[in-house]
């Protein structure tokens, strides 16, 4: 009994800890069929849009490990990459010398922005995730006054092509043809006819080899620390605050530089609303992957994006076929999208009180006899 009872907790564990993704793949490998898309269509699109947006999710891990929570507020990193885009348009700089620039106009932003959320969060202590989401729609609303009113009258813009036809204030999307694509296509590479954009893979693994170098080291300890239990780790001599600073001030650059890496892959850019989305996808796709707003690793990351899309590409044309309208998988993929976080969020109180559970039977020395 007592073997029997071991193995159904461990099968018990394993489908709570991985329920999200299991769901997942159950329905792509439905949906993919139904699709009727190719098998080489769909790992072109795949190897795409990994490479797209994994460095932005990847932004997300070490606020996670330093007990935040999933850091919403990544959308400030994204508005001054945005920033810097328009800015390395407007001076006219192109190929990957202009995206390598908009990194390193918009870096300073970043660290500032990051800076401002870490304090503010600081004082939100317990509510992290909600605060950074709140603070991201305030810092939207100073992201439109400068582009909207400031650009063109403030910020001097000398290139016509940007600006509204009153003379300042930036145009609703801007053709971004002098960058696009300018690091996919660095080193180029087809294997089998599916085309990689190894620059891009080689960044997002200096990033993985990055995180996985700072885990390691002591700041990199003390965010763990410091996400185990914030009191004990005062205790010991850890300035928390500024642990918690530091880790929202790196999530923030980092998805600064995932947002100009997605937005030169896309070759367009929706100056009004290109960021406000860019934390709720990337929480989704994380959360899919088998992450917790409480645990997150780098291969929680790759299944999650590779998931996330797989759904993405194969749900409009799935709903088409068995509905008659793609407007279906078009409206699930956008339930989806919201709807993966509020079930993460719920299985994660689910397996804390599973735990909960588990540790009074244990002290009660109930072990299913």
């Amino acid at each position: 009994m007592t073997r029997n009872y071991r193995f159904r907790d461990a099968v018990s564990r394993f489908l709570i800890d991985n329920a999200v993704p299991i769901i997942f793949i159950i329905f792509i490998a439905f949906a993919i069929p139904v699709s009727g898309f190719t098998g080489s269509y769909l790992v072109q699109e795949l190897v795409i849009r990994v490479g797209r947006d994994s460095f932005l999710v990847l932004s997300l891990l070490l606020p996670i490990m330093a007990g935040m929570g999933i850091n919403f507020g990544i959308v400030l990193g994204a508005m001054a990459g945005q920033i810097a885009v328009i800015l390395v348009l407007n001076w006219g700089v192109a190929g990957v010398g202009g995206l390598f620039l908009a990194m390193a106009v918009a870096t300073p932003m970043a660290i500032l922005l990051g800076w401002l959320a870490g304090v503010i969060l600081n004082k939100a202590k317990g509510r992290e995730m909600v605060t950074s989401m709140m603070l991201g729609y305030f810092i939207s609303g100073i992201y439109q006054l400068i582009v909207l009113y400031f650009m063109g009258r403030i910020i001097p813009i000398h290139n016509p092509v940007l600006v509204l036809s009153r003379g300042y204030g930036i145009r609703n999307a801007l053709s971004m043809d002098t960058m696009r694509l300018s690091l996919d296509n660095l080193i180029p590479l087809k294997i089998a006819g599916i085309s990689i954009p190894v620059a891009t893979y080689l960044f997002i693994g200096l990033l993985c080899l990055f995180i996985w170098w700072f885990r390691k080291t002591k700041l990199g300890h003390d965010m763990r620390a410091v996400g185990q239990d914030m009191a004990v780790s005062e205790d010991a001599g850890i300035n928390v605050e500024r642990t918690r600073i530091l880790a929202v001030i790196l999530s923030t650059v980092l998805a600064c530089y995932g947002q100009i890496i997605y937005l030169q892959n896309i070759g367009t850019l929706n100056v009004y609303n290109g960021a406000d989305q860019t934390a709720t996808f990337a929480a989704a796709a994380l959360l899919i992957g088998g992450a917790s707003v409480a645990q997150a690793s780098i291969p929680n990351v790759f299944i999650g994006v590779a998931l996330f899309h797989a759904m993405f590409l194969v749900s409009p044309m799935a709903g088409k076929n068995l509905m008659g309208s793609a407007m279906i998988g078009e409206y699930f993929r956008v339930f989806v999208s919201y709807g993966v976080i509020a079930v993460a969020l719920v299985l994660y109180a689910w397996k804390k009180l599973k735990e909960r559970e588990r540790s009074r039977r244990s002290l009660r020395g109930d072990n299913g006899t």
